[in-house]
């Protein structure tokens, strides 16, 4: 069957929303009109996406109205069924809703510009997400309804797959260039708690007997070098030193060479602070500082403990002059959270505009399946494995976040040590980056 190599899309009116959706599905293979005889000539898909029937159309989508609408505002959400996958916004047309109303809904993350609850942190509760309440929370929704369109008409969208490891540096080294205050208050604490283990390893690798337990960089690096790997790596610059910022002193040679050996390598990008007041300046003291230490500008992030609030993280990061994020996902549960597997530039709903910032989707991390859905060791690859597979299924680039924390050589961690090594080797040996058509 012939696969048509161009798009185009007849509406009534363009709306930005409109083109963003049509962009970014088809990745950029796709064009709008309004034209009905530029539509007729055209020689390719013709996919009318309007109130009324048009002869020479391959597929009617039947709008919904949402994309036609500069406001935010609550949607009624009923759920249908198309050809076993869950889908919403049900209008009458050649498919039974409106794909493109619904994928915008939910890769904009309509939803969490709506009030909604927030966790102890501050963070938005997935368990309120549609995607998680229609249980599509662990599949990317979207991928699949464009798989599914394509088996409706032929469109050649090519897709890539490959893997890409990134690590959340929190906390560098364990004991290693943290302020002697804080490792002697530590040594007594072991001492109290009689956590006899600990006070010894403390001591051990203060005195230069043995490696701190959290530099696993060396481990690492030979890990990502016999597989080819190009990991991105985001460092904590935070000056802070509370519960949720325990990393070490920011001017400590240590660190700083840390960071700077890295960069000889890899990518290295910002991991800014879990803060709610005085944001943006906080962040730009942060890129500044980590700059300075690079001698070259930051222009990637994720956020710690996956901070994330629309539109005012992304907006500030733009400000920054921030190009890519990588904190789509979720820290209190491993799913997708925008229902997408690809890179996508975020569409601002608070201002109606299609801004330049790239977002790279997530769907696992680490402390997420060890602290919050407490999984086993087993569980946890079982969960990653599947994730992989439906990257390999839908395309896109898998980034799992990791922490060096977790990844080390204690005895509570080194079963997952071995599992990320495991399933780095299993699928990177034998897996090489490839183009197909969904």
């Amino acid at each position: 069957m012939l696969e048509y190599q161009q798009v185009l899309v007849y509406s009534e009116t363009i709306s930005n929303r409109l083109a963003y959706i049509i962009q970014t599905l088809f990745k950029g293979k796709a064009n709008l009109t309004t034209d009905l005889v530029a539509f007729a000539a055209f020689d390719g898909l013709k996919i009318n996406y309007s109130i009324h029937s048009i002869e020479h159309a391959q597929l009617h989508i039947y709008p919904h109205g949402l994309l036609e609408q500069q406001h935010i505002a609550s949607q009624t959400i009923e759920l249908i069924e198309w050809n076993g996958q869950p889908a919403f916004f049900a209008t009458p047309g050649d498919i039974p809703f409106d794909l493109f109303a619904a994928a915008f809904y939910l890769m904009t993350r309509y939803e969490e510009y709506l009030p909604h609850q927030t966790d102890h942190l501050g963070r938005y509760l997935p368990t309120q997400s549609l995607a998680y309440q229609a249980g599509f929370l662990q599949k990317p929704l979207v991928n699949f309804w464009i798989r599914l369109l394509t088996c409706i008409v032929p469109i050649d969208i090519p897709q890539s797959v490959s893997i890409q490891p990134s690590y959340d540096i929190d906390i560098a080294y364990s004991y290693l260039h943290h302020p002697i205050l804080k490792n002697t208050l530590g040594y007594f604490k072991d001492l109290l708690n009689q956590q006899f283990g600990k006070l010894t390893e403390r001591l051990q690798v203060l005195g230069g007997i043995q490696a701190d337990p959290y530099d696993v960089y060396n481990w690492l690096l030979l890990l990502h070098d016999s597989l080819q790997l190009k990991p991105i790596y985001f460092f904590l610059a935070s000056a802070k030193n509370n519960q949720l910022h325990k990393q070490v002193q920011l001017h400590a040679k240590g660190f700083q060479d840390l960071i700077k050996q890295h960069a000889q390598q890899y990518t290295i990008g910002l991991h800014p602070s879990a803060t709610k007041t005085n944001v943006q300046a906080v962040w730009k003291i942060e890129q500044q500082t980590l700059e300075a230490i690079l001698q070259s500008s930051v222009t990637k992030s994720r956020q710690h403990y996956i901070f994330l609030s629309f539109p005012e993280t992304y907006s500030t990061l733009i400000e920054m002059g921030i190009q890519e994020d990588y904190s789509m996902g979720y820290p209190q549960i491993n799913g997708f959270r925008a229902s997408y597997t690809d890179v996508f530039n975020w569409f601002n709903l608070s201002t109606n505009t299609i801004t330049q910032l790239k977002v790279y989707p997530f769907c696992y991390m680490d402390a997420t399946a060890i602290f919050n859905e407490k999984l086993t060791v087993e569980a946890a690859t079982k969960q990653l494995d599947e994730f992989f597979e439906l990257y390999q299924l839908c395309g896109g680039k898998f980034i799992p976040i990791f922490h060096n924390n977790f990844l080390t050589d204690q005895p509570e961690f080194q079963p997952w040590r071995h599992m990320y090594a495991d399933f780095l080797i299993k699928h990177c040996t034998k897996y090489q980056p490839c183009f197909f058509n969904l």
